[in-house]
């Protein structure tokens, strides 16, 4: 598999090799030891989550509180999504920034999303089905969100995508600023830190 580093410092894009036959096609799609060789630490997972969605449906910008915050490994099974990576770590050179990959069922990609980084995706297909690894169960007290239509983020839905759909609470999230001025987000400082910890388990 190809690991590349994405425009957000500590989230990556992995692109695996298929090997196909007249059966169908197998391929490796988390090798924890190839991750762990580019982002410095393993990936210890602690639950596994999927995702059914329709045309249009956008799932995110959520994040968790650091530390531990939550790091997921993400990529779609069936049908495809548009992933995004937002840099909300308060003091970042690229704060309020974006990346973002294409995630199908026909490259397979997949998604690393370090901690303390918001994640959104948008689904371009109807069931598209995402899985996601993650480092941390589901805590609903230390989980957040940001408008996925904060004008000052201004992720770009494509329009294949065609009309948006989002859950009320996406729809009633702060912005990035309202996140930031509630102290709600976490420092690019806290996250080094973190990280820093992470590879020393190692």
């Amino acid at each position: 598999m190809q690991i590349r580093e994405l425009s957000i410092p500590d989230s990556y894009e992995i692109t695996p090799k298929q090997f196909g036959d007249d059966r169908g096609v197998f391929l490796e799609w988390y090798r924890f030891d190839r991750l762990e060789e580019r982002v410095g630490h393993s990936l210890l997972l602690a639950q596994a989550n999927t995702s059914i969605s329709k045309r249009g449906a956008v799932r995110g910008i959520h994040f968790s509180d650091l530390p531990p915050g939550q790091a997921k490994y993400v990529t779609a099974v069936s049908g495809a999504v548009l992933d995004f990576v937002i840099d909300i770590r308060i003091g970042s050179q690229t704060f309020g920034q974006w990346d973002s990959v294409l995630l199908d069922d026909a490259d397979r990609r997949a998604v690393y999303i370090a901690e303390g980084l918001g994640h959104c995706f948008v689904a371009l297909t109807d069931n598209a089905t995402v899985s996601y690894l993650v480092n941390s169960t589901f805590n609903p007290g230390r989980e957040h969100g940001i408008s996925p239509l904060d004008e000052e983020i201004a992720l770009v839905f494509p329009p294949e995508a065609g009309e948006l759909l989002l859950s009320p609470k996406d729809t009633e999230a702060p912005t990035l600023a309202a996140a930031a001025a509630s102290g709600l987000l976490p420092t690019w400082d806290a996250a080094r830190a973190h990280y820093a910890t992470l590879n020393d388990r190692n």
